[in-house]
């Protein structure tokens, strides 16, 4: 039996059509059909005419900007205003000395190493860490009792990325283009834009499509050299001398000699990947380099983005191409904001705090301000943001003690962290659960990433309990077993 047959899109009728047509097919087409995902069957072209009847239900979103910033940042530096863990700052946090943190005891309890204000009409408290951040309060909601399985990097970043603590598994943006296919045929489904320092811990597994087909891999785009935004895109200098029809003519009998190769190994979706991946790279040489050249944009939007400082310009760089690729159909963008520690520099290469967190937050505190409040500003004054979300998380929080030599930093704390979303169809201005009185812990609605997920997929149309792929016996889902729509985050 099938996912289509086990798992009805819609009790309206539309699975039975889809499983209808499965039926009049051979193993070897229905694979190549189902290959496709339920974008080329029935969630195909998201809100684009008669294709919006196909959803789950009513999508308030169109695509996807996702923030993600990999270190574990603190929720009591940022979002989560605690006054009483400023009452209680050099206190011991743990007197009976019975808790044990990640990687060290618990020392006394640390105030924000910022000062907390509110701000908008809803009075949300931000720190001043985030001043620009924090004149969009009013579209944006925050999540205050996030929590992890894990305090390690890798695993705690794949659990926020595709569900589970273990590799291997498929990324949100794969199961959403997965479940929505293509918006443009020009561009990538599903696009991850890496911090130019590196990969985040895990690396490239967090965007990888797992068990899913192949297609529904992100491509990364390098925003260094923007003739060539991706890699292995153009043929080598040393043969320009081959001609355009000699390159088609080549391409042409290379496409023949894959789709026959296809024919006799029935099921092998890395392959039918290969194929769609030459017809996509085709189109790319034109599309790609136009989408990464930012010389058509005013000088307006190049200062708001702030691409000629050399400490945020960067990141701003990589917001600004997010909102490209949004307006130009992408389903599915990632942007991070960090990468692995591989590096001796003071600065932390990214959110990781142990030893001084003033300054590694202070660093990339000023980071995400500018981007991150310059999309948002962007994606309003264009009218994008109602149709794109935008989701802002790291993997973990940090603990409200003290650690380090000079009691500057903070350790791991998978008990608690802060995200937040803004646009698609969410309610700005409003508060989600919350942590204890020191921020310790997530005590009001714990939330995992399976709400979350569940919650974008739902403000795209999409039930994330009939969203699943047959893999070695199980029905699979982004949710797994789990997860809830937060309803009290949607725009009624």
């Amino acid at each position: 039996m099938n996912r289509l047959d086990k798992v009805p899109l819609r009790s309206d009728g539309v699975s039975a059509v889809i499983s209808r047509a499965c039926g009049h097919h051979d193993r070897r087409s229905w694979l190549k059909l189902a290959g496709g995902g339920l974008g080329a069957v029935a969630l195909d072209h998201l809100n684009a005419g008669a294709g919006a009847s196909s959803l789950h239900h009513h999508a308030k979103a169109k695509r996807v900007i996702q923030i993600f910033c990999p270190g574990g940042m603190s929720q009591v530096d940022t979002f989560d205003y605690k006054p009483e863990l400023s009452k209680r700052s050099g206190q011991p946090f743990d007197p009976e000395g019975e808790l044990q943190f990640f990687a060290s005891k618990p020392g006394n309890c640390q105030a924000s190493f910022w000062k907390f204000t509110q701000h908008g009409e809803t009075g949300r408290w931000i720190s001043d860490l985030f001043p620009k951040l924090a004149k969009h309060v009013d579209s944006m909601a925050f999540i205050h009792s996030m929590h992890s399985k894990t305090a390690l990097h890798g695993p705690a970043c794949f659990m926020m990325n595709t569900g589970f603590t273990l590799p291997g598994f498929p990324s949100m943006g794969s199961w959403v283009t997965y479940g929505l296919g293509n918006e443009t045929e020009e561009l990538p489904s599903y696009v991850v834009l890496p911090d130019s320092r590196g990969l985040p811990p895990g690396g490239i597994l967090n965007w990888g499509s797992g068990f899913l087909p192949a297609t529904h891999q992100a491509v990364t785009l390098e925003l260094s050299d923007p003739d060539r935004p991706i890699a292995d895109l153009f043929p080598p200098d040393d043969y320009r001398e081959l001609t355009d029809r000699v390159d088609q003519a080549s391409l042409k009998l290379l496409n023949v000699l894959n789709r026959q190769h296809l024919e006799s190994r029935s099921g092998q979706s890395e392959l039918d990947a290969r194929i769609k991946a030459y017809e996509m790279a085709a189109k790319l040489q034109l599309s790609a380099p136009e989408v990464a050249d930012l010389s058509g944009e005013t000088q307006s939007t190049c200062s708001m983005y702030q691409l000629d400082d050399p400490t945020v310009g960067g990141f701003g760089r990589q917001c600004l191409m997010a909102r490209r690729l949004s307006e130009r159909g992408v389903r599915f963008v990632q942007v991070y904001c960090g990468a692995e520690n591989t590096t001796a520099e003071p600065i932390r290469p990214n959110w990781d705090s142990h030893e001084d967190l003033p300054r590694d937050h202070g660093y990339w505190g000023r980071i995400l301000d500018c981007g991150a409040s310059a999309l948002l500003t962007d994606l309003k004054d264009r009218g994008l943001l109602d149709e794109t979300l935008v989701i802002c998380t790291t993997e973990f929080g940090r603990q409200p003690a003290s650690q380090g030599g000079k009691g500057l930093g903070r350790d791991h704390n998978s008990g608690a962290f802060t995200a937040w979303i803004a646009g698609g169809g969410s309610r700005g201005g409003v508060a989600y659960g919350a942590t204890d009185e020191l921020g310790y812990q997530a005590v009001e609605s714990p939330t995992y990433c399976y709400d979350l997920h569940a919650t974008t997929l739902h403000l795209l149309g999409i039930d994330h309990t009939k969203l699943s792929f047959y893999h070695n016996g199980i029905q699979r889902r982004l949710t797994d077993v789990h997860g809830r729509v937060i309803e009290e985050l949607i725009e009624s």
